[in-house]
């Protein structure tokens, strides 16, 4: 894969695009915006979303999708989870025919309960062997530094799944590959929502014996959700699962975390959601899709479940906490 288009100049598109790019990959980062398009590709930054960080001289981004999606042999999906059905829907006809698509988002659809790749299939009406999901401890800012990282690429096609390996690997980021898509995506949309209850947590002061419950019970949850959808359970053992979910989960970096611990001081979802400069993270949305995808198919997720009632029905978080203390005990 010699060309690659980046589609999303946010945080972890750019970021992803940098890696792309001094892995040897000719790379296009699509910006909205005309003016962040022209500052990333003339100034080698992204005051946005990577303040500060010096990108690849040898990184371009452009506004226009056509430009960007020109002669493109893997398209990069690096749009919010909730948005991607409504960008891929525009930019479809213009992909290339036969280009392999790589989806970065990690969430579940609200209104399908589909997983991302399973929209991109949907949308572009591609074989699934053409899809793949990209999951690991891999916080954006981090990456974009150079800083040493490991990640899956996931895809029913292994030897897609090694193309894409080639194209990113670099000598900070280590890319591991994988056929099991479903424990892959499911282990990165459900620790953006235990990311949300750490955080919850630690705003409210406690410490790390509930942390470290807290994240050993979300595992616990992921295992039970993605094996009912068919995934193994040893990819959550792995990168994408205990991997992403420890650095989600206990970095600052973290949206997720850092927005929890807002609405663990007690301030309210509108609030927390003004201290991130407006940016919802994405375990406030995907907490109730992925709690209706645990009821369809009767997986009991009480962390997810208390997430939502936080985020969405005004449960205090003192309150949650309680709930799943007073939990019957059962042996583990």
């Amino acid at each position: 894969m010699a060309r690659a288009a980046v589609l999303g100049s946010g945080s972890w598109g750019t970021a992803m695009a940098a890696v792309l790019t001094d892995a040897g990959t000719r790379t296009t980062l699509w910006a909205r915006r005309d003016e962040l398009a022209r500052t990333i590709t003339d100034d080698h930054v992204n005051p946005d979303y990577l303040p500060g960080i010096e990108l690849p001289e040898g990184l371009s981004a452009v506004s226009d999708i056509d430009e960007a999606l020109d002669g493109a042999d893997l398209v990069v999906c690096a749009v919010p989870s909730q948005s991607l059905r409504d960008n891929l829907s525009r930019w479809n006809g213009r992909i290339p025919a036969g280009a392999a698509l790589l989806s970065l988002a990690k969430g579940i659809e609200s209104e399908t309960l589909s997983r991302m790749t399973e929209v991109i299939a949907d949308v572009t009406d591609r074989p699934d062997d053409r899809i793949a999901v990209l999951s690991g401890p891999n916080l954006a800012r981090e990456v974009a530094l150079r800083q040493p990282a490991a990640t899956v690429v996931a895809c029913r096609d292994e030897s897609v799944a090694r193309s894409i390996q080639n194209a990113c690997t670099t000598a900070y980021f280590r890319p591991y590959t994988n056929t099991d898509v479903v424990g892959c995506e499911i282990g990165g949309a459900v620790k953006n929502v235990i990311a949300l209850a750490c955080g919850m947590a630690s705003g409210a002061g406690l410490g790390e014996n509930t942390l470290a419950s807290i994240i050993t019970r979300g595992l616990a949850e992921t295992i039970r959700l993605g094996e009912a959808l068919g995934a193994r359970a040893e990819t959550f053992a792995g990168l994408a699962g205990v991997g992403d979910l420890v650095a989600t989960c206990s970095s600052p970096l973290s949206r997720n975390r850092s927005f929890g611990a807002r609405l663990g001081e007690g301030r309210s979802l509108e609030e927390a959601q003004q201290a991130t400069h407006g940016q919802v993270a994405e375990g406030v949305k995907s907490c109730s899709s992925v709690r209706a995808l645990a009821a369809a198919h009767g997986v009991d997720v009480p962390l997810t479940d208390a997430v939502h009632r936080v985020c969405h029905e005004g449960l205090p978080v003192r309150d949650a906490i309680i709930a799943l203390l007073s939990r019957s005990t059962k042996p583990e």
